[in-house]
Order: structure tokens, then C-alpha cells, then sequence
């Protein structure tokens, strides 16, 4: 692949984030009356509706005033911060964190997949990947030049798993695959994998001797009733798991771009020889917040939760009301992932007019999985009566265009 492709199948147009770009970019492709409401921005959350932790700011003074001692830290992130989370994370996952030689502190929970990725693929590595999952999984192990094994989870057809073919997985092991890469919960569906899921991951990772990477963004935000297994709590070498999570969703902190892998000792070590080089470290006064991180105010973290499965009850029952829309109330995290009615026009075209038509941006089903083009993404973490409106004009949208 040329170094051109490498950069052109990252293909960032479609990727959240990119909304004001896009607005220019819309042109006058089709007519259609534009539908009065509040602009709402479904791909990514509203950290003005929901901010960040309240000690937050706080924090990054106190790191600030530190001064040299925290502006340059070790690569791998400030040790007394490392041991500190060390604990909190064993604690809410369920098996030991070593935050010597077992932890690295990055910029966001993207910059830890970039390098977990690049410390594990090269030139025609294979890597098992799900279908539909993290849109950059599948870009970075093909910047990597890796070999892309899928494996399909059929969420829509299950209640009370992800839907995860195991069957498939097993094939892709057997068919040479040393990696398997995947969110839980499932972003863009929400889904929750299952105990006996994760125990057969784990099972399968043992027997073909597979590394694991597990993006643990948003399993802090569990809805009512819902159980979650950590995989690296099971039957699993620990020499062969990186867990990636950081509170940038959640806890509404993307803005301070922090993350945290931890696990198998050799893969954090390569990591960071790529960190000493991409970024340094993640930014040092920054780190500082990680203190806030698991020591939220009583109560904080259980009302954000009601907050938001207030605001995914409302949206599912909206979506669930328009003819030939399907959509799974998700387990957990922020997204809703509905798949819509046939159209007149193409989905990247629908997409579009409801940008210009509905003031309404979302994140097309096919950043997740090539199967996924008649869905859509939104990060359902904004205002609620916002949110709510919104999804009346798409409805709107969908009986405009409707087949």
C-alpha cells in the first residue's frame, strides 16, 4: 500500500467531530424546507449539558502549580498518579493493576488504541475485529498494514448478549489472527457482552495463544439492572490483555485528553518507546485530574446514570414509533445505533440532508461495519428536550425520503 492509501483509508469526512468542516461542504446537492429546532450534534456528547466532574478544574491548578515536577513526568505518566489509579482500577475490575510496569497514562483513550495497536500489528498481521465496533479499530490495523479478520455481532437478533459469533472468532484464530480487538460495551450499539461471552473470548485467546485488546470506555455507565464482566478478571493469561479505558465519555473529561492502558507488561513497554516518540507523555498539568478520576463526589456518577438512561428510554421509544425503524435499547454507555426504513436517496445522502435540512449531525452506520449502511450513530449524551426534538425531525427527515 502506498503511503497515499495508508492516509486515505483513515478517511476522517464521516468521522465524529467533523461537523463544521462538513458544513461547508454541503453544497446544494438537494432542496428540501429546513426544519426549524436547536442544532443538536448526536456524534459526540455535550459536555455543556453534561459537564465534567466538579473538581476537575481544580485538579489541573493543582498539577499546574506543581509546576516541572508534573509539566515532565515519566513517559508512562506521574508514578504517584499511576499507583493511585493502580488501585482504584483493580478494585472496579476485578484483578491486580501493576502501575510500574503494567500501566501507561495517554492522550485519551484514542492515543492508548493508537499505540496498543501499533505495538501489536505489522505488515500482514492478522487481527480478529468486530462487525459493527469502533470505527477506529478497522482504520489503525489497516494503517498498520495488518489483515482485517471480521467477526459479525449480531446485536439486533439477541436480548441479553452482544451477539458476538464466537464461531467466527474461533475461525479467524485458527486462521492465523494473534489479536482480537473489540469495545464492551459495543460502541456504536451499546451492547453489553455477556458472562459467557467473555469467558469465551477468553477460552479461545488461551487455546490459540491470542493477545486481547479490550476498549473499556464506557463501562461505568451500566444501566439499571445490567451485570459486566472484565475480561481480564477471567481464566485469561494476563501477559496476552491490555484494557483500555480513560473518562473522557463518562465523566464528560474529553476535553483534558486522558487515558489509561494497563496490562501485559510487554505490550505497555513497547507503548511507551511509541509514546516517547508520538507524544511524550500524556500532558503533564493534565494528569493531574486523573487524581478526580473513581473519587467523584457521592451520588455524582449514579444521578449522571439516571440522566442518561432517562434520555435512552425517551429517544428508543421515539425511534421504536417510526414505521420500519429498528433500534436495541442499549445495556450501557451513550449511543444509540438505529437502523432505518429503505430511502429514496443513499444513506451518506441522508446523512447529509439531515445536517442541512433538520440541523441535526450524526455518524453513518458504515464507519462501524461495511453491513451497517442503513444505520446511524448518535452519542445521546446532550440535552434531553434537545435530543428529544431532534429525533422528531429525523422522523420528519425519514418520511421525506422514505421508498
Amino acid at each position: 500500500m502506498t503511503i497515499q492509501g495508508k492516509f486515505e483509508k483513515l478517511g476522517t469526512d464521516a468521522a465524529p467531530g467533523q461537523e463544521v468542516r462538513l458544513a461547508h461542504q454541503a453544497g446544494d446537492w438537494m432542496t428540501g424546507a429546513v426544519l426549524p429546532g436547536r442544532k443538536v450534534d448526536f456524534s459526540h456528547g455535550d459536555v455543556d449539558a453534561f459537564p465534567p466532574t466538579p473538581t476537575a478544574f481544580e485538579a489541573i491548578a493543582n498539577g499546574v502549580s506543581r509546576g516541572g515536577a508534573q509539566a515532565y513526568t515519566e513517559y508512562r505518566g506521574d508514578a504517584d498518579i499511576r499507583a493511585t489509579l493502580a488501585g482504584r482500577l483493580a478494585d472496579f475490575t476485578g484483578a491486580p493493576v501493576d502501575p510500574q510496569d503494567g500501566m501507561i497514562l495517554t492522550p485519551g483513550t484514542q492515543g492508548a488504541l493508537f499505540l496498543a495497536v501499533a505495538a501489536c500489528v505489522g505488515r500482514g498481521d492478522k487481527v480478529a475485529i468486530v462487525q459493527p465496533d469502533y470505527f477506529a479499530n478497522r482504520k489503525l490495523v489497516e494503517f498498520f498494514e495488518g489483515e482485517i479478520c471480521p467477526v459479525r455481532m449480531r446485536y439486533k437478533d439477541k436480548d441479553r448478549d452482544a451477539g458476538l459469533d464466537l464461531d467466527q472468532l474461533e475461525e479467524a484464530f485458527r486462521d492465523g489472527a494473534k489479536l482480537f480487538l473489540f469495545s464492551n460495551p459495543n460502541n456504536p450499539a451499546g451492547v453489553v457482552y455477556s458472562a459467557d461471552e467473555i469467558a469465551g473470548i477468553a477460552a479461545l485467546a488461551g487455546q490459540y495463544g491470542a493477545s486481547v485488546i479490550v476498549d473499556q470506555l464506557y463501562s461505568r455507565l451500566l444501566y439499571t439492572g445490567e451485570t459486566y464482566t472484565h475480561l481480564r478478571a477471567q481464566a485469561i493469561d494476563p501477559a496476552n490483555v491490555v484494557t483500555i479505558m480513560g473518562p473522557s465519555k463518562t465523566e464528560s473529561l474529553s476535553g483534558y485528553r486522558l487515558g489509561a492502558a494497563f496490562g501485559a507488561p510487554a505490550l505497555i513497554e513497547r507503548m511507551e518507546k511509541l509514546q516517547a516518540i508520538v507524544s511524550l507523555r500524556a500532558a503533564g498539568y493534565a494528569q493531574a485530574v486523573l487524581t478526580t478520576w473513581f473519587a467523584e463526589p457521592a451520588g455524582w456518577m449514579a444521578d449522571r446514570i439516571r440522566a442518561h438512561q432517562a434520555i435512552r428510554d425517551d429517544l428508543v421509544a421515539l425511534f421504536r414509533g417510526i414505521d420500519g425503524v429498528t433500534v436495541r435499547a442499549p445495556q450501557a454507555g451513550s449511543y444509540l445505533f438505529p437502523e432505518l426504513p429503505p430511502l429514496r436517496i443513499a444513506p451518506s445522502e441522508f446523512v447529509a440532508a439531515l445536517r442541512t435540512q433538520a440541523a441535526v449531525v450524526v455518524t453513518p452506520g458504515t464507519e462501524f461495519s461495511p453491513h451497517a449502511a442503513r444505520s446511524v450513530r448518535l452519542n445521546v449524551s446532550q440535552d434531553h428536550k434537545a435530543a428529544a426534538a431532534a429525533v422528531t425531525r429525523i422522523a420528519t427527515l425519514i418520511e421525506r425520503y422514505r421508498a
